[in-house]
């Protein structure tokens, strides 16, 4: 672990842009990062990243020396759904990590892709050609660029919430309404720093539902994201009540064992970056959920 102090004595505004000033080593977005996890505080207090500094101000910084990562390409097994010269359409199994990172160095999706095919070079060294993300826990279709172009032409399709992105839930509880929306504003949660939570400065997140089966504690439900925040859909469901089953983080210690959370994205939708059709693709549930609703229908069979 890393502490430096630091006395602000000309360097003022911002305390994400101060700090990436201040310290050639940490970029503004590790700044920001390193800000929501309570690891920089001023004058002793935990403040948010648009916090403006003045002359004075005494920043703690706490940072963990950084893990060498060696982004290789490894031979991983592939679900690939769909390939073309510009875009690639995976199935991520659940318990596979997306890009690299200091706790997961090695055998990512990235790796993975990165022996199969070049990718796009956006967003930077660790998360090459990928434009969005899911949990490691969660499993499911996601699209990666080839290329530059594709890369910005889908990326800007999520800035507009043109992509069509809906996921299949197990959630605890019986929900009553056939359907609804989930609008609450999402952002770092103010009681624990690894979880995300629905707070009034967030930034806006809306999920759409509609309800699928229900079965005695439990209910089976999709879900369409509008907006695309951290864990968006597992703050949301605990938020009105009705957690995902096996989610480690937000669920209840008395759930269904799975591995990981009972949660999948389905279904993808997306404008070709080249040739601007609508493509969509799905990709079934994982054997442990498809398994474990079965089990439910015959319970609810027995009793009825």
């Amino acid at each position: 672990m890393i502490v430096k102090t630091i006395i602000l004595n000309e360097h003022t505004g911002r305390l994400d842009k101060v700090i990436s000033e201040i310290d050639s080593t940490i970029s503004r977005s590790h700044a920001k990062k390193l800000i929501e996890d309570g690891q920089i505080t001023v004058n002793g207090d935990v403040k948010k990243p648009k916090y403006q500094t003045v002359v004075g101000d005494q920043v703690v910084i706490k940072d963990v020396i950084p893990q060498s990562i060696d982004l290789a390409p490894e031979a991983i097994p592939l679900d690939i759904v769909y390939e073309d010269n510009d875009v690639i359409v995976v199935n991520k199994p659940q318990g596979m990590v997306v890009h690299p990172s200091a706790g997961h160095p090695n055998h990512t999706l990235v790796n993975g892709l990165l022996h199969h095919s070049p990718l796009s070079t956006i967003n930077g060294e660790f998360r090459p050609g990928i434009v969005h993300r899911i949990d490691k826990d969660t499993s499911g279709v996601l699209m990666v660029a080839k290329n530059d172009a594709a890369h910005q032409a889908l990326s800007d399709q999520l800035k507009k919430q043109k992509n069509l992105r809906s996921y299949v839930a197990l959630v605890h509880g019986r929900i009553n309404e056939d359907a609804g929306v989930v609008n609450a504003p999402i952002g770092r949660s103010l009681k624990d720093r690894k979880k995300q939570a629905v707070v009034a400065d967030g930034r806006a997140a809306v999920t759409h539902f509609n309800v699928l089966e229900r079965f005695e504690d439990y209910t089976l439900i999709t879900c369409r994201l509008e907006t695309g925040r951290t864990h968006q859909i597992r703050v949301h469901m605990k938020y009105v009540g009705h957690p995902i089953v096996g989610d480690p983080l937000y669920g209840p210690r008395k759930t269904i064992k799975g591995h990981g959370q009972f949660l999948h994205a389905q279904t993808l939708g997306f404008e070709h970056p080249v040739s601007h059709k609508l493509m969509i693709f799905s990709a079934p549930v994982p054997p442990i959920f498809e398994k474990t609703v079965n089990r439910l229908r015959r319970a609810a069979t027995l009793k009825s």
